[in-house]
């Protein structure tokens, strides 16, 4: 018969035992529930950037096909002008030009060459006898990944991925194209050690080793993407949910652990913390100072959204924004952001009606009937003129032409604003842009930071500068980090909008407005004459 102490020991070593088991496999569930979550990441990831390589695919040939059909003789002035008209018009475009007895003979942005240049030796071709390049010397544009098609005697450069902006540090991608259906895949981005051929050109999810991957292919073109994390890294996001399944399997056993971790794995979807933080009012809004470059005086301020998930990550707007366009209430952070904007600057917008704040909003609210309504409502509980805000809206919103040209007219019809973000790489372009009649343009940071490096994205700028004059458009350029910068645009141009990390960071409204007090009170000290 067993004593006391005996029954207490065998308790206890069954109790350790079965918590033992316990705490593993909660380990295991929290392990494969961090693996599922990025799988679902990996897969939206996949999905939108295929669509983007398909639609650049799509856009590259049919300009091969016009410019093959040219009406105009080869390289001449007026041929150079309609291929730069080209150009402008298009969203994944950066360069075409035309090709004689096997040299580049001029280019939409370097003109007509006086000595031609050679072309590269193609990476491989198609069955229709379209030539593609990985890397088109001398046109290649920094770190920005870029493919070249090259048919008979015209060839064009275009970026696959322009707007699909990698701020999640974990996220990799391999590009890959497939030169024949009997030929093998060809590497066209990404790292030299790569998995096998199968898992970059086979559609789904797979693992190979300790990575993930996420592949889509297109059935319309050469391209296959694939997206891939290392599960470390896919571990340590989702180190929470390890750690919590661990602690409920080691004290509740492994088929209830798993239970739980399942249920609660559901509630942790980016997008059911996002809805989450939107309810309670946790998404923060910090300002961007935009100073008149001619004298730096701070007229303005950009309200930028920001978010930090409940595992501490802070995801970029890029990702959340558009998870929330795609999902249906990007309105609701819309409605976030005026509100807490005019709650921040009221009074400022009251008491300097020259200070304008500027308010991105989304393509959806565009289209959405309760927008204009909520907005005017904000104005005028906050008792500010409608002059006081600056509407950005991107060019990839007159994608839908009609309603956002309806919405823009009412906009500027009651004195708002309305500033074309991002110019240069998006959608619209010259288009839509005199027929959008918008106020201002907003020149993209990558143009800012392509002064001084010999890039050929830096030849545009004047361009896009002597349209914004021919059309009667302030200009706002975004991006400025150095003094270099600030004085081409101060030469470039007459009166010009800048912002940037050289004029300041985005602040809470605080520090912000104690940068504005700052800024008024300088203004207000008399200058010294020698």
């Amino acid at each position: 018969m067993r004593t006391l102490k005996q029954r207490v020991l065998v308790t206890l070593a069954a109790t350790l035992v079965a918590g033992a088991f316990g705490t593993l496999a909660g380990y295991l569930v929290g392990c494969a529930v961090a693996l599922h979550l990025t799988e679902d990441t990996l897969r939206t990831y996949a999905d939108r950037t295929i669509k983007e390589a398909e639609d650049a695919s799509r856009e590259s040939r049919s300009l091969l096909a016009t410019l093959n059909g040219s009406p105009y003789s080869l390289c001449t002035d007026a041929e150079i002008g309609w291929l730069r008209r080209l150009i402008y018009q298009s969203e994944y475009l950066k360069e075409a030009g035309r090709v004689k007895d096997g040299k580049v003979a001029c280019s939409a942005t370097l003109g007509r060459l006086d000595q031609p240049i050679q072309m590269p030796v193609p990476d491989f071709s198609q069955q229709d006898g379209t030539s593609v390049y990985k890397r088109f010397t001398p046109f290649e544009m920094g770190n920005l990944p870029t493919v070249a098609l090259q048919l008979r005697n015209s060839y064009v450069i275009f970026s696959p991925f322009p707007q699909l902006h990698r701020e999640f540090p974990p996220m990799h991608y391999i590009s890959t194209g497939r030169n024949d259906p009997s030929h093998h895949p060809v590497l066209v981005e990404g790292p030299s050690s790569q998995p096998s051929w199968e898992v970059l050109t086979t559609d789904g999810l797979s693992r190979a080793g300790a990575t993930l991957y996420a592949t889509r292919c297109s059935t319309l073109y050469f391209n296959c993407v694939t997206d891939y994390i290392y599960i470390p890294d896919a571990l340590q996001m989702g180190r929470r949910e390890v750690t919590e399944s661990t602690l409920l399997g080691g004290l509740t056993g492994a088929l209830f652990g798993f239970i739980v971790s399942f249920l609660y794995r559901r509630s942790k979807s980016m997008e059911q913390q996002l809805r989450r933080a939107i309810a309670k009012n946790q998404l923060r809004v910090v300002y961007q100072p935009i100073v008149s470059l001619p004298d730096r005086r701070v007229v303005g301020a950009e309200a930028l959204v920001r978010w930090t998930d409940e595992d501490g990550f802070a995801i970029g707007p890029d990702v959340f924004v558009r998870l929330a366009e795609e999902r249906g209430f990007v309105g609701s952070i819309t409605q976030l952001v005026v509100r807490r904007a005019l709650f921040d600057f009221a009074e400022t917008l009251r008491s300097t009606p020259n200070f304008q704040l500027s308010i991105n909003v989304a393509a959806a609210d565009l289209c959405d009937s309760t927008f204009l309504p909520m907005l005017q409502q904000s104005v005028m509980q906050a008792n500010v003129s409608e002059r006081s805000l600056a509407i950005e809206i991107t060019e990839t919103s007159t994608v839908r032409y009609g309603p956002a040209m309806e919405t823009i007219l009412l906009l500027r019809q009651r004195g708002y604003s309305v500033h074309l973000d991002d110019f240069g790489t998006g959608y619209s372009s010259l288009s839509y842009l005199n027929d959008l009649s918008v106020d201002a343009i907003k020149i993209d940071k990558s143009f800012t930071q392509a002064i001084g490096t010999g890039s050929v994205i830096g030849s545009i700028l004047p361009q896009i500068l002597s349209i914004a004059e021919a059309l009667h458009l302030n200009v706002i350029v975004e991006g400025i980090e150095t003094e270099e910068q600030a004085r081409y645009f101060a030469k470039a141009y007459g009166h010009i909008l800048a912002q940037g990390w050289l004029f300041g960071h985005p602040e809470p409204p605080e520090e912000f407005r104690r940068l504005l007090m700052e800024d008024e009170m300088e203004a207000l000290m008399p200058v010294s004459v020698a």
